[in-house]
């Protein structure tokens, strides 16, 4: 039988502040008046005590903030860069830090190809590392080396830079390139051992390239030369339509999303474990057939048998993006937290989704449905999945008062306590919308329905339109940039903490 679930850990970011930036109106050119922010990133090297730490990087600012509950509002600035090069116009960073003193540092890229590396604390560039053929659209950091990072061009490469000082005279160490892809790209990600990195853009492909280890540090007069992987280890342009804009891994499964679709897509590359020894770099399928749309050294195809070389596992919903590109969503991943997909759209919209409510939602599904279960026994229905409430005439508060309930439990993600329920049948005890409700919601066997939002924010703002999302690194803070040079802060769990603080407070004065 399901225990008795808590409302705090199923509790969804609600809206808390939103930040007007400097304008970028007076350094572009008169025919650029397009001003938002393209990119936001939390610092993850901070003590877990600290308050968290943001940069959002617009065209030609980098600013960054720290978040408290201390201050109203709550955010203070703490650095702000602006990019004097006249051919920057910036998109991108990822965080690193000095391999001595451990100083944060920022990386920063754009159109002008350039990755310039910021001393956050100092104010000051310290690095500009070159070699990209075209605009920069991604950077990422590795989880398992905080000196190695990845950036996505558009001269279709990915390149691997290394920040160690061993490497300072070539710092790019790996270079991901041609038979990959055959156009821009706009996204790369690391898997969480360090030791794979997807990548995707405009030829509407996704690609995962195993990384091989790198070149010995040399102090010698002649550096190694970047090691160049020509084939990645799968390779794919079925997975979606459109530009492929966003790519991530969720453990070893993958998360994507493309230009005009409306949805975000869960999928799996079969045969594909983290566990296993990385591939050789000659197991990589090559482009013998170019009439094949799914390459893969995991699950390779034969003539007497064709596995399937990857699936389709969930789809959600993101409507209102339109004709937009880069939009990215961004989940937040701890081992004892639940998982959390956010995204905004391109329509004041930010959406997300606690997969940990759809294993949830099954085993209550599960219970309620099972033939054998003892009927006399009460089951516990999880404080967020929440009836639908017929509509009846009510006196003008009550009205009132209903809304203000959906809000905090439905829209917000705000979840209360529910008492343990006797349930005879699943169709006599909850109407057909509210089974209809829940199973849009939660229901991972509806393959052909993308899962709509568990939780939305709507911005007052017209037409904002959401760039990127960021977590903080305990998962209490998610900021939302884009346009209109706007961040949105929203926040979780302050509230009960507060109350845990007031209960801790009275009991001390009881006693």
């Amino acid at each position: 039988m399901p225990s008795a679930i808590g409302s705090d850990e199923w509790d969804l970011p609600r809206l808390k502040a939103s930040i007007g930036f400097e304008d970028d109106f007076q350094y572009l050119a008169s025919d650029d008046q397009d001003t938002e922010f393209f990119d936001v990133k939390f610092y993850p090297y901070a003590d877990a005590t600290h308050d968290p730490v943001f940069a959002a990087v617009s065209k030609k600012h980098v600013v960054i903030y720290r978040l408290s509950n201390k201050v109203n509002p709550p955010y203070e600035l703490v650095q702000l860069f602006r990019d004097d090069d006249k051919d920057a116009l910036n998109c991108s960073c990822t965080w690193t830090k000095d391999p001595e003193t451990e100083v944060p540092y920022l990386c920063v890229a754009g159109r002008d190809a350039k990755i310039k590396v910021y001393d956050v604390v100092h104010g000051k560039l310290v690095k500009v590392l070159v070699g990209h053929g075209g605009e920069i659209n991604d950077l990422a950091t590795c989880p398992t080396n905080f000196l190695l990072i990845a950036s996505a061009s558009e001269d279709t490469t990915v390149r691997i830079w290394s920040l160690d000082p061993a490497h300072s005279k070539q710092p790019c160490v790996c270079l991901l390139a041609g038979e990959g892809h055959s156009s821009g790209l706009l996204t790369v990600a690391f898997h969480n051992s360090g030791r794979y990195v997807l990548s995707a853009g405009h030829d509407n492909v996704i690609c995962l390239w195993t990384l091989p280890d790198l070149p010995p540090k040399s102090n010698s007069k002649n550096p190694a030369q970047p090691i160049v992987i020509h084939y990645p280890h799968f390779f794919t342009s079925e997975v979606h339509s459109g530009i492929v804009d966003c790519v991530a891994f969720f453990g070893d499964l993958v998360l994507s999303r493309a230009c005009h679709e409306d949805i975000i897509v869960l999928w799996r590359i079969e045969g594909f474990s983290s566990h296993d020894p990385p591939l050789e770099i000659s197991e990589a399928p090559t482009t013998s057939d170019t009439e094949r749309l799914t390459r893969s050294a995991f699950a390779p195809a034969t003539a007497s048998a064709c596995p399937p070389q990857y699936t389709r596992l969930l789809e959600f919903w993101t409507p209102n993006c339109g004709h937009q590109f880069y939009l990215r969503f961004k989940l937040f991943h701890d081992k004892d937290k639940h998982p959390v997909l956010a995204f905004g759209n391109a329509k004041a919209m930010i959406f997300f989704w606690d997969l940990a409510r759809l294993g949830s939602y099954h085993d209550f599904i599960s219970e309620v449905r099972n033939p054998a279960r003892d009927k006399s026994q009460p089951i516990h229905r999880p404080g967020w999945l929440v009836p639908s409430q017929h509509k009846h005439r009510v006196d003008a508060v009550s009205k009132l008062k209903d809304a203000a309930s959906d809000r905090e439990s439905v829209v917000s993600g705000r979840t209360g306590s529910v008492d343990a329920e006797t349930h005879l049948d699943l169709n006599t005890n909850y109407s057909p919308e509210t089974i209809e409700a829940w199973e849009l919601k939660y229901d991972m066997t509806r393959v052909d329905e993308p899962i709509r939002a568990h939780s939305q924010s709507n911005i007052t703002v017209k037409d904002f339109v959401g760039r990127q999302v960021a977590w903080s690194a305990g998962g209490d803070w998610c900021v939302v940039v884009g346009s209109k040079n706007l961040a949105i802060i929203l926040q979780r769990w302050h509230k009960k903490d507060r109350a845990d603080d007031k209960d801790k407070k009275s009991t001390s004065q009881d006693r």
